[in-house]
């Protein structure tokens, strides 16, 4: 995953932006296609690394990873370790987390329709 350096005009721009808009304040939170898949498969519940891994077949275990512990940072998710051996760890979306449910479907809705459209358009 490659981040923007605090220090560029890019990082700068960007949180400026954040800070004056609360879309492109999700956005940044949300950004990426792994973010919301992730979210997606966690509003049916709570899922272990290596179910999320199986509901993602194409995402390194780096990658979900880096995802999981950016979307902890952000606490639209909760990561609960239980002690036993082997350790069992699972991830829940918290309370916020919860409330992306209504903005998941409607992109998976808008996106269906989208790919509707554009599929009447080759034609």
């Amino acid at each position: 995953m490659s981040q923007i350096k605090e220090t560029s005009t890019n990082y700068a721009n960007k949180q400026a932006l954040a800070d004056e808009c609360a879309e492109a304040y999700a956005a940044n939170i949300m950004g990426g296609q792994w973010a919301l898949v992730i979210c997606s498969w966690l509003l049916n519940g709570k899922l272990r690394f290596g179910e999320l891994k199986k509901h993602l077949p194409n995402i390194t275990e780096r990658m979900l990873t880096l995802q999981l512990r950016k979307l902890e940072a952000s606490h639209i998710l909760k990561r609960t370790v239980y002690a036993q051996v082997p350790p069992r760890v699972e991830y829940e979306l918290t309370a916020i987390g919860y409330e992306l449910r209504p903005i998941i479907k409607g992109m998976e809705e808008w996106g269906e329709k989208h790919k509707r459209v554009m599929a009447t358009q080759k034609d």
